[in-house]
């Protein structure tokens, strides 16, 4: 009030037609256009929030559960002060946006979303100063101005995406904001007087943790989402999007149309391939289209979809190839990577040639898996004699190791324990299943550690066909939290040591 008073005491001593009386004319507009004192009342009915959660998103228990743990603390404290800066971090599609949509509707708080891919400019997040023309407060005054009271739940979308250059860091600029210590006293340089956002509930998205600046994640808590697995997404196909894409094409379910379950698990095996739901909606809204188009169009259609029609619908099925290697290779092991966008399947390739010693690595590997290709190398090298190889062997063999998809950048700390099987498979000239996949890293003593991204790497497997996995003990924990139909696909095996995998996949042949 002090400051407003000021600033209207000056504007009295100008006149109109002074460029100053214009910035001084729009500073008291956005000062007054501030809620100060409003809140919205939250909704803290647990039951009722649980209800529309569950009712407009399918599985997500853990993500449900955090919300519901902050409402059950609010309900208790009866304050708002220090609420949590949650993250979601998921690939593309999995719902993160629309969760967030759904957690505002159901507390009834007022929802605005502020979209951080590609901000460069730290003046975005604090504000210019005045002293500029065309001067504006930073994006969260003006979100708090939209959203019209000083309670809302706001979305930082894709805070990942942020950039720095010569204008700035926007991600530096964010660490006050989304610190529960600092936050009840933001200052922006527009307005100049500090700002409460201690109340509002900030839930930022994210497709990489990686990507999100250090010191910013630190005040971030994360809250993984998985991609879907393939009964979830028949759920989700069923329940919420073949209603909504039949109500948005005007075609009536059940009268005009009908998608029998069985098509709905071919859609999703043959025609997408995803951690999210995003292009399976966009197959089923082609069908449901070309349905609409034969009702205008006067065709009888039997409101049943067959496998002939939709073939006609989507054309040639897009994954029929088994994506496995074939069986009987030595030297070819299946592995599993994590991306930003779901799990994939990894095949190494492992060939001996007469040479002299030389390791060539190929497939546009990064740095961690070209040293991981060395550590697995001295491993074998150590290991050779128990299966009656002479070590010597490897000072006159090439060996060149590939990772198919050339063109694809890979590397992480997670192809160790492959590496290692597939050079021994090479040496020993015995091969392994291709139904059996590995995930971790090994250390030069043999020692297997732990891995992330589990989740998204045994959704992967199980779409690929494989029906073991080994990892690493350090991951029984993330094991635990698989849910049931993947433990129940999978066989999964973790050990602590790489010899114990050695020990089973190459037993000693017979005297």
């Amino acid at each position: 009030m002090e400051k407003m008073e000021e600033e209207i005491s000056r504007m009295r001593l100008m006149h109109p037609t002074t460029p100053e009386y214009a910035v001084v004319r729009n500073y008291i507009d956005w000062f007054l256009s501030m809620p100060y004192g409003v809140y919205s009342d939250t909704v803290l009915n647990l039951k009722k929030v649980k209800a529309d959660l569950d009712a407009k998103h399918f599985g997500l228990d853990k993500v449900k559960d955090r919300i519901l743990e902050y409402i059950a603390v609010l309900k208790l404290t009866g304050t708002e002060r220090r609420a949590p800066i949650l993250c979601l971090v998921g690939p593309p599609g999995v719902g993160k946006t629309t969760l967030v949509e759904s957690i505002a509707a159901s507390m009834q708080r007022n929802f605005v979303r502020i979209t951080l891919g590609g901000v460069r400019d730290e003046a975005e997040i604090r504000g210019h100063r005045r002293t500029y023309i065309g001067a504006m407060p930073g994006r969260f005054i003006q979100a708090l101005r939209r959203a019209k009271c000083m309670n809302p739940v706001l979305l930082l979308d894709e805070i990942d995406k942020m950039a720095a250059d010569f204008r700035g860091d926007p991600a530096s600029a964010l660490l006050e904001v989304l610190d529960p210590e600092q936050n009840h006293d933001f200052t922006d340089h527009f307005m100049e007087v500090g700002l409460d956002l201690s109340r509002v509930l900030f839930i930022a998205t994210a497709n990489s943790e990686a990507e999100i600046p250090d010191a910013l994640r630190d005040r971030l808590e994360v809250v993984r989402l998985p991609g879907y697995y393939a009964h979830e997404k028949k759920q989700i196909a069923s329940k919420f999007l073949i209603p909504k894409i039949c109500e948005r094409c005007g075609v009536v379910l059940d009268k005009d149309i009908s998608i029998p379950d069985l098509l709905i698990e071919k859609i999703i095996k043959e025609w997408t391939r995803e951690a999210g739901v995003r292009e399976l909606e966009r197959s089923l809204e082609s069908i449901v289209r070309h349905r609409a188009k034969e009702i205008v169009m006067g065709k009888k259609v039997k409101k049943d979809l067959t496998e002939k029609q939709l073939q006609e619908y989507l054309g040639v099925p897009r994954f029929t190839e088994n994506r496995l290697p074939a069986p009987g290779h030595h030297g070819v092991i299946t592995g599993l990577a994590w991306t930003s966008v779901g799990g994939e399947i990894l095949t190494l390739e492992c060939k001996l040639l007469s040479g002299k010693g030389h390791l060539m690595l190929t497939g546009k590997l990064g740095d961690v898996m070209k040293e991981s290709a060395q550590i697995a190398l001295s491993l074998v090298r150590e290991r050779l004699q128990r299966f009656g190889v002479d070590p010597a062997i490897v000072k006159k063999t090439d060996i060149h190791i590939h990772v198919p998809e050339g063109a694809v950048p890979k590397d992480g700390p997670s192809a160790g324990i492959a590496m290692t099987l597939a050079l021994l498979s090479a040496f020993t000239r015995r091969p392994v299943a291709p139904d059996i996949a590995f995930t971790g890293e090994v250390s030069l003593t043999g020692d297997l550690l732990p891995i992330g991204g589990l989740n998204e790497k045994a959704l992967a497997a199980q779409e690929a066909g494989v029906k073991t996995l080994y990892l690493p003990e350090g991951n029984k924990k993330d094991v635990a939290e698989l849910p049931a139909p993947a433990k129940k696909g999978l066989k999964i095996h973790p050990k602590k040591h790489i010899d114990e995998i050695i020990k089973e996949l190459f037993p000693k042949p017979k005297k």
